[in-house]
């Protein structure tokens, strides 16, 4: 069989599998979380989320909503240097982000239901 014949049998395979993940995958919230930071982040993110009175404090203070709060944990990279994951019950996490063009980092106590902001600060003061 000439090469051209198995390449066209491949790419014709391969469209009708493409086609077909479409098909089963619609609608579906199929994501790819596969690095250590994209599934803590989704793990955090998924819980409902509170905040202790320091974290409150600086929230009110700077004038931060919830909804920049979420969006700094969803799109932030985790910090797993500084971060406790040995930790059998709650495991704390370091999230480092931006906001208004100044570096922020948060701090994270991540339980098995509930997830609490223990504190948020400026890092480049």
């Amino acid at each position: 069989m000439k090469f051209i014949n198995r390449l066209g049998y491949y790419l014709g395979g391969f469209a009708i599998g493409l086609i077909l993940l479409m098909f089963f995958l619609n609608g579906k919230d199929a994501s790819c979380d596969y690095s250590p930071n994209a599934r803590t982040v989704k793990n955090i993110s998924s819980k409902s989320i509170n905040y202790t009175s320091d974290a409150s404090k600086f929230i009110n203070d700077n004038k931060i909503d919830s909804t920049t709060v979420v969006d700094l944990i969803k799109f932030g990279s985790v910090n797993f240097s500084k971060s406790k994951t040995k930790l059998d019950s709650c495991k704390v996490y370091f999230i480092d982000n931006a906001y208004k063009e100044r570096e922020m980092e948060l701090k994270i106590k991540n339980c098995d239901s509930i997830a609490t902001i223990l504190d948020i600060k400026y890092t480049n003061i």
